[in-house]
């Protein structure tokens, strides 16, 4: 039975019909997921606290995916003028969400804004802006002209990481799309991945069954080719043995 994994969505005005809002996910994620062996479900950004614990007791894992900024309330700063666009009901919704997920120990995969979300749940900071923030930073930023498959620069994983084990090295050219990172981590988060400049790639949660955070986009890389899919198929992998242990646990109980 493939698992259920839950892929977070976001506001979308690209409806024909004028005032017409939907609820999105980039189609790349949604066939990272299916590829892996995966059932895809898109969680809408409005969710609130009476969802969170019934939503993660039928889900099998959770893929936060990316998008705009946090709100930097939400790590004890003020809004700098560099700040990008914010919806706060998806940083509540989403925040909340994942602190739900971690109590009920899902397997999670966080990516881009995702892998910033988790680093804010647990009490992590962000720079805003790395451009204004971060001297000699390279240029992470989404470009239009720059198709998401297309490498930017290097990471490099601290050997032994869970991130380097499912992708069988140590040095991998990744694509970018973002204008903020992680400044301080969170609580048991392990920084595992750095790009040549200091900035922080990748994260794994201490003593937990499945959790990484990366700030790259591997779901749209794996649309060129299987580089990346390893995170995918270690999501599921988790999600099934959890599913497993659940159903386990209840024909014992």
């Amino acid at each position: 039975m493939r698992p259920l994994i839950g892929i977070t969505g976001r506001k979308d005005t690209s409806a024909r019909l004028v005032n017409s809002q939907m609820i999105s996910v980039g189609e790349t994620y949604i066939h990272a997921v299916h590829r892996a062996g995966g059932t895809p479900l898109i969680l809408p950004p409005m969710l609130v606290e009476a969802d969170w614990a019934p939503l993660m007791a039928r889900l099998d894992g959770l893929l936060l995916s990316g998008g705009e900024d946090i709100h930097p309330r939400h790590y004890g700063q003020a809004p700098e003028t560099w700040l990008g666009g914010v919806d706060e009901t998806r940083d509540d919704s989403e925040l909340g969400m994942l602190r739900a997920a971690l109590e009920a120990r899902k397997p999670i995969l966080a990516i881009c804004r995702g892998h910033q979300v988790l680093n804010v749940a647990l009490g992590g900071t962000l720079y805003q802006d790395l451009a204004a923030q971060v001297p000699g930073a390279l240029d992470h930023a989404f470009l239009m002209s720059r198709s998401l498959e297309q490498n930017v620069h290097d990471v490099t994983l601290e050997t032994g990481s869970r991130v380097g084990q499912l992708l069988s090295g140590s040095t991998f050219s990744v694509n970018s799309a973002h204008h903020q990172s992680i400044q301080s981590p969170g609580t048991e988060l392990r920084i595992v991945a750095y790009a040549p400049d200091g900035v922080v790639e990748a994260v794994e949660l201490a003593d937990y069954p499945f959790c990484i955070g990366v700030q790259w986009h591997p779901e749209a890389m794996v649309r060129r080719d299987s580089t990346m899919l390893p995170l995918f198929v270690g999501l599921i992998e988790a999600a099934c043995e959890a599913a497993s242990l659940n159903s386990g646990n209840s024909l014992l109980g």
